[in-house]
C-alpha cells in the first residue's frame, strides 16, 4: 500500500474549500491537498490530462456533490466505472440529507456519504474524522498495479 496522503477536494465553493484546507492542517501526518472546482477539471486531475499531466493519485477523494459544469453523480458513476480509479475512496460532502441523494450517492458506489455541518466545530470533526478514517484507520487497496 502507498504512503501517499494525497487528497482531492473537487468542490466550487471557495469557502468551502479554505475550511477544508483548515481542518486538514491539524490531520496528522500532514496531508497534500489539491483542488479541482469542477468535474471536468477532477477527471482531468484523475486522468493527468493537461496541466495535471503530472498530478499525484489521491488516496481520497472529498466531492461536493452540487457541482456546475459536470453533474456529481455522473463524475462520481465514471470514476467508480474506471478500473483505474474505482479503488480511490469517495468520501460525497453536501449539505443534503435527502434520502433519494443519499440512495443516489451509494447507488454509484461512494465510500460513504457525508454532511457538511452547519456549524465550523462540526464541519471540521466531520471533515477530521473522514480524513483520518480513509488515511489511517481504514485498509485501501493499492491501484498502482492497474494503471
Amino acid at each position: 500500500m502507498s504512503n501517499q496522503r494525497e487528497i482531492l477536494i473537487v468542490e466550487d465553493n471557495p469557502a468551502d474549500v479554505r475550511l477544508m484546507r483548515e481542518a486538514l492542517r491539524s490531520v496528522h501526518p500532514p496531508v497534500s491537498i489539491s483542488v479541482a472546482v469542477d468535474g471536468e477539471e477532477a477527471l482531468q486531475f484523475l486522468n493527468r490530462q493537461g496541466k495535471h499531466e503530472n498530478a499525484p493519485r489521491p488516496r481520497l477523494i472529498f466531492l461536493d456533490f452540487n457541482l456546475p459544469k459536470y453533474d456529481s453523480k455522473e463524475l462520481l458513476q465514471q470514476i467508480k466505472a474506471d478500473p483505474s480509479l474505482r479503488l480511490i475512496p469517495i468520501a460525497v460532502l453536501t449539505t443534503s440529507n435527502a434520502e433519494r441523494d443519499v440512495r443516489d450517492a451509494y447507488q454509484r458506489f461512494a465510500n460513504c456519504y457525508l454532511n457538511k455541518a452547519p456549524d465550523l466545530d462540526g464541519f471540521f470533526r466531520v471533515i477530521q474524522a473522514a480524513a483520518h478514517f480513509w488515511l489511517d484507520v481504514a485498509s485501501v487497496a493499492d491501484d498502482e498495479g492497474l494503471e
